[in-house]
């Protein structure tokens, strides 16, 4: 599991996640994977994913063939996984059952994306959200949300000194999260900009 965290505070976006993985019992910390940066640029946006480890590679190989997809507000992100997810199956052999009695097939991937033009969540069944302020996705989420639902109002803390507390914590309390994190940032595109 992890700890992944989206902010947006006055013109700055930012997102950070841990570096550990975890398989079953055993844990894959930074000092030993060769690549433990759990955000990946593509699409203007970037993009931290958790749930199974083969997410990050399958959804990076998926965008880099697909150039078209749009991710700059909740619908054009639906409509983006929704054309990804016949080829997550097709392509990729994505197994699509959940509980029997979703009422639709999911994509079995949550993530966090931040780009100028805000945050958002695509959850399994290609739910999407927009955040006003800050999110956490995977096992420390808790954690992460209490945290940095404690400094947000403070005025002296960027987006990214925010989304480095949540993630701290993240860290501090789930075992299936670890130390260091990575952060990138971005600016909030001006809405004359987003016409």
């Amino acid at each position: 599991m992890t700890t992944i965290v989206v902010v947006r505070k006055d013109k700055q976006i930012a997102i950070a996640a841990d570096t550990q993985s975890t398989f079953g019992d055993t844990r894959l910390g930074h000092l030993h994977d060769a690549r433990p940066d759990k955000i990946f640029q593509s699409h203007e946006s970037y993009f931290g994913l958790c749930g199974a480890a083969a997410h990050d590679l399958v959804l990076q190989a998926i965008l880099a063939k697909n150039r078209t997809l749009d991710f700059s507000n909740r619908s054009t992100i639906f409509d983006s996984f929704r054309r990804l997810h016949p080829k997550l199956k097709e392509d990729f052999f994505l197994k699509t059952e959940e509980e029997e009695d979703d009422p639709y097939e999911s994509s079995q991937m949550t993530a966090l994306i931040a780009n100028p033009h805000g945050i958002f969540g695509v959850f399994s069944m290609r739910e999407v959200y927009e955040y006003r302020h800050y999110w956490a996705i995977g096992s420390g989420r808790d954690f992460a949300i209490g945290a940095m639902r404690a400094v947000y109002d403070r005025p002296e803390l960027t987006a990214a000194d925010i989304a480095r507390v949540g993630v701290e914590i993240g860290c501090e309390f789930d075992v299936n999260s670890s130390l260091p994190f990575t952060l990138r940032t971005v600016d909030l595109a001006e809405p004359d900009a987003e016409k």
